[in-house]
């Protein structure tokens, strides 16, 4: 079956002439390759002039052009600086260069060669985004001054609006120039994106939506769904989204792969991270973060800490991650400081006008409280945004944690119980807190059995010491005799005799009471008889005889 013909099924043939025109395709003029974008071919057409000797006086300003816009800017800058060392440079050549130094990182060098060049609108706006790069306000308010009510100036303003988080003026720039121009249907991705750096995960996908279905295959809007579907569904959802992208990803389009290769370890929950993400930090703004979280969850904190320690936090997020680092470190240090500075960063984010009323807003200030010990306050933050959070583990040990610290040892003790994570129950704080939680809501037992699935350590004996206190404390003599039993096996130190004996008395009250059971005080003459005490024969005596006349087996 024939796809294509040289020439048609029926009529007559072509004269000679015609077939000679017919037998290749005509040569795309350079003017058609940039208007279809196609700057790949623009290169091929400009490279091949340039060989043959066809170049024209603007061949190599072109090739620059197009590199540039393909994303290929160490070409571009080759290009561009070959032509400011001509004599007869075009002055405008200058903000070209400059333009492609501020896409190297070369921030610097960007504002050195745009000083160079003639003033411009084009000029302006780089000198605008790199006086934001410096955080120089002097000159970012001039630059601002000296923007215009045009497409381009406005859609520069937006973009500063978005990197300073001021997400909400962002989208009203770009809804505004929608209006006026439907066929600017990028538009909708940038809006998509403040939407999701908003938290509004599902109005992105309606956005985002507009876009991709004019433009299906879209890196950026692919991407962006991807991430819509991680923060909506889980690590799957997105990554199934990110499939086809991985598939059709061009090899020039390099920034894309990197892209893709970051997010896909933060869709497998960290997977590959120590392969993928330590060239991306200097690259991708949140690789450094994300490579910051696995430190941490790998319990790294110090590398978490080296890390991040020189980052200058801009958005909320760093000050967020800086906060959890420097309180991670001061509680495995036991470091006043490092707690301080955790506070202040907390502090500064939860009381800010942007982040007050949000969900990572009121977790930084129960996280502020949290480390005041101002527990009344935590609990007033952390009830704000729970419903978000019924499954989450850490949410639920930090919520335990405070209402535990509250009294309220009924609610923290089903607050522990959710929880599901292993690393966390098997965290002495977690076993600690849920054994005084059993013995505040008369589960003794419970308690117990949190001790004998512990191995013998420093953890197991400070448990041992909290319920054969707790349990003293509340009555509950027989627990309290076991572990004061123990703790004086492993320690002959005179106070565990004290509190055993006092213990096994309390247990025979009880049951003179009624308020145990008989057949316990077999245990309790077994449990003093361990102990070698001149005190030990009197108070069995008792016992004995008292059991005699009660006809209770001992």
């Amino acid at each position: 079956m024939m796809l294509s013909r040289a020439k048609p099924a029926v009529g007559s043939a072509p004269a000679a002439g015609d077939r000679r025109r017919k037998k290749g395709k005509k040569v795309p003029q350079l003017e058609e390759l940039l208007a279809l974008r196609d700057f790949t071919g623009a290169i091929a057409l400009l490279e091949f002039k340039r060989h043959v000797g066809e170049q024209e006086e603007d061949t190599d300003l072109w090739i620059g052009y197009s590199a540039f816009h393909l994303g290929d800017y160490k070409r571009a800058l080759e290009e561009y600086e070959a032509l400011t060392k001509k004599p007869d440079c075009n002055p405008d050549v200058w903000v070209n260069l400059a333009c492609t130094y501020f896409f190297l990182g070369m921030y610097t060098q960007a504002e050195q060669a745009a000083l160079k060049a003639p003033k411009s609108r084009l000029q302006n706006r780089l000198l605008f985004h790199l006086a934001h790069k410096f955080s120089d306000e002097k000159k970012l308010m001039s630059s601002h001054q000296n923007l215009q009510d045009i497409t381009e100036d406005q859609l520069s303003l937006a973009s500063i609006h978005y990197m300073r988080s001021h997400y909400q003026e962002a989208i009203d720039i770009y809804k505004r120039i929608l209006l006026d121009n439907r066929e600017y249907l990028a538009l909708n991705v940038y809006v998509a994106l403040c939407y999701y750096k908003l938290d509004y995960y599902d109005v992105s996908q309606e956005v985002l939506a507009v876009y991709l279905q004019q433009v299906p295959d879209s890196t950026i809007a692919l991407n962006l769904k991807a991430c819509n579907h991680f923060r909506l569904y889980n690590g799957k959802a997105a990554e199934a989204e990110l499939k086809n992208l991985m598939d059709s990803a061009s090899s020039s389009f390099e920034f894309g792969k990197e892209l893709i290769k970051h997010n896909l370890v933060v869709f497998r929950g960290g997977e590959g991270a120590l392969q993928v993400l330590p060239p991306l930090v200097d690259v991708i703004p949140e690789a450094r973060l994300n490579l910051v979280i696995y430190y941490l969850r790998q319990d790294d904190v110090q590398e978490a800490y080296n890390l991040i320690k020189d980052l200058e936090p801009t958005a909320p997020q760093e000050y967020i991650l800086k906060g959890v680092v420097n309180a991670a470190l001061g509680q495995e240090m036991i470091s006043r400081d490092h707690l301080k500075i955790a506070q202040q960063f907390f502090q500064l984010v939860g009381e800010s006008a942007s982040e007050r009323d949000t969900i990572p807003g009121r977790l930084c200030m129960a996280s502020f409280c949290f480390l005041l010990r101002h527990f009344g306050n935590v609990l007033l933050y952390l009830n704000s945004v729970k419903s978000y959070f019924y499954n989450d583990d850490t949410f639920n040990f930090n919520y335990a944690q405070a209402k535990a610290a509250m009294g309220d040892f009924s609610e923290a003790e089903e607050a522990f119980l959710l929880i599901q994570s292993e690393k966390i129950k098997n965290d002495f704080v977690y076993l600690s807190w849920l054994a005084r939680c059993y013995i505040m809501n008369k589960k003794p037992q419970l308690a117990w059995k949190l001790y004998l699935k512990m191995e013998t350590s420093g953890e197991s004996i400070n448990l041992l010491q909290l319920i054969a206190n707790d349990c003293y404390k509340m009555r509950q003599f027989y627990y309290a005799a076991k572990a004061f039993d123990v703790l004086e096996r492993l320690d002959s130190n005179p106070e565990y005799w004290e509190g055993k004996r006092g213990a096994c008395v309390g247990v025979f009250q009880m049951i003179l009471a009624g308020r145990e059971a008989r057949e316990t005080l077999r245990e309790v003459v077994h449990l003093l008889r361990s102990t070698g005490n001149s005190q030990v024969e009197y108070i069995i005596r008792i016992m004995k005889k008292w059991a005699r006349e009660n006809r209770v087996p001992v």
